[in-house]
């Protein structure tokens, strides 16, 4: 897992909505977010990006700062 530095906004109940994240000094444009659950780490997202890449961001409850998780292809939501 890798802390990134995310651009996001807040919806009406208070969840997160990334617009931008910046991963190996370069810039990926949240096309659309998917699935989005809540455990003990914190908020995961999985979000589409030009080209159809998936990544899972988390916003971690620990220290409030955002990282890239490595998407499974294992699971049933990828």
């Amino acid at each position: 897992m890798e802390e990134i530095e995310v651009t996001a906004r807040y919806d009406e109940n208070g969840r997160p909505v990334p617009s931008i994240f910046l991963w190996n000094s370069q810039s990926f444009l949240v096309d659309s977010l998917g699935r989005r659950w809540e455990d003990e780490a914190g908020q995961h997202l999985l979000v589409l990006v030009p080209g159809g890449q998936t990544f899972e961001l988390l916003l971690a409850s620990e220290d409030g700062h955002w990282y890239l998780k490595p998407v499974s292809h294992d699971h049933p939501w990828a």
